[in-house]
């Protein structure tokens, strides 16, 4: 775990999970979890892509697609034995791999065709439970974490949920990123702290006292309780996201939303 080489989201994974059964960019596994198998999965850099804008931990064409792979073959796996193993999703991601190349050929149709079989996987009862060890940046995040029942992270400087990096939507918003981190205190969603994105329902829980870079023993087992307490909760929950909008801190912070969701089933009903 001491490997400074690492990308956060790789050292999480071999904590975890150990040696990947995949090569990079995308890497999967199986290992024990409790009194039962898991399936991980994670994102890492990969040098040698042949994206030049993909060669990062960044969610390109290769990696969406072959997220999408990756977590449907455990699902038809699964569906052979008989079981349902829980899901976990090791996120580590700075963006999407924005380029020319990447758009031309359906970046969006890679991402889409990942966050489709993360809800696949959960709509077929898998327990899918997002581990944030690092960024979970914009539409990467999307694709590889967010559709999960259960998202947690770790309480740790580096790790975020964001649209875009502090620079870039600084520069969109006319402000420098001094004013930015300023407005984050007072509005909500436009704060990179993790404790600000649990004030909106979507965090299920904050994983506080663990080394981020070179945990101990101990706290990779506090993260590994997590993960099962996470699992239980949600094969104990229906298997959409509506607890997202349940919890107080929900409720105050994302009214707006909820109205708006009220009033839309209210007229689809009486359609």
């Amino acid at each position: 775990m001491n490997d400074t080489s690492l990308t956060r989201g790789a050292r999480w994974f071999r904590a975890l999970a150990g040696e990947p059964s995949s090569p990079a960019p995308v890497w999967s596994g199986t290992a024990a979890l409790g009194d039962e198998t898991a399936h991980f999965f994670a994102v890492v850099p990969d040098p040698q892509n042949r994206f030049p804008r993909a060669t990062d931990n960044v969610v390109g064409l290769e990696q969406g697609w072959k997220l999408a792979r990756a977590v449907r073959k455990a699902v038809a796996d699964d569906a052979q034995s008989g079981t349902r193993r829980p899901i976990v999703a090791i996120v580590d991601v700075k963006s999407q791999a924005y380029g020319y190349r990447e758009e031309t050929l359906g970046l969006h149709l890679a991402c889409a065709s990942a966050v489709d079989a993360y809800a696949s996987a959960r709509d077929a009862g898998h327990p899918v439970v997002a581990l944030i060890v690092g960024p979970a940046m914009s539409g990467a995040f999307l694709a590889h974490g967010y559709q999960a029942n259960r998202i947690v992270a770790l309480d740790a400087p580096g790790t975020m949920v964001h649209a875009m990096g502090k620079e870039a939507a600084a520069r969109v918003t006319r402000r420098t990123v001094e004013a930015l981190e300023a407005l984050g205190e007072t509005i909500v969603p436009m704060s990179y702290s993790m404790a600000s994105f649990a004030k909106l329902g979507l965090l299920d829980e904050l994983i506080k006292g663990v080394d981020a870079d070179a945990p101990s023993d101990a706290q990779i087992d506090q993260v590994r309780q997590v993960l099962r307490n996470s699992i239980r909760s949600a094969r104990d929950d229906v298997r959409g996201l509506s607890h997202r909008l349940q919890s107080d801190s929900a409720k105050q912070n994302r009214a707006a939303s909820i109205e708006v969701r009220r009033r839309l089933t209210e007229q689809w009903d009486a359609a």
